[in-house]
């Protein structure tokens, strides 16, 4: 018996920091982004599984949550430090982009 084919898993959108969003939810942001693409990377492995042979025995109910629980192993290795490593490179980038964007104070005078 053929295992159930498992809808891929579609990428949120994510909530964007304020122009002048403080580190922490910046952080945040950069955090579940590497979630999504760790998530959307591991999904193959999930769909190529035999499950029909696992403890549960597969079967449509199963393959309604499997993308959930990817979205959970991919949440969880990235909160452990084991993600994909992309969150400190995304942080830095938003951090450029912030900078550039914010006005240089071109008068001398603080704001």
């Amino acid at each position: 018996m053929d295992a159930p084919a498992l809808p891929p898993v579609q990428p949120r959108t994510l909530a964007a920091p304020a122009a002048t969003g403080n580190e922490a939810a910046m952080r945040r942001a950069a955090r579940e982004f590497e979630a999504q693409a760790l998530a959307m990377l591991m999904q193959p492995i999930f769909s190529t599984a035999d499950f029909s042979r696992s403890r549960f025995g597969g079967g449509a109910a199963e393959a309604q949550w499997q993308p959930m629980l990817v979205e959970a192993y991919a949440k969880a290795a990235t909160r452990a430090g084991a993600g994909l490593g992309l969150a400190d490179t995304v942080l830095r980038e938003m951090n450029r982009i912030r900078a550039a964007a914010t006005p240089a104070n071109t008068e001398g005078t603080t704001p």
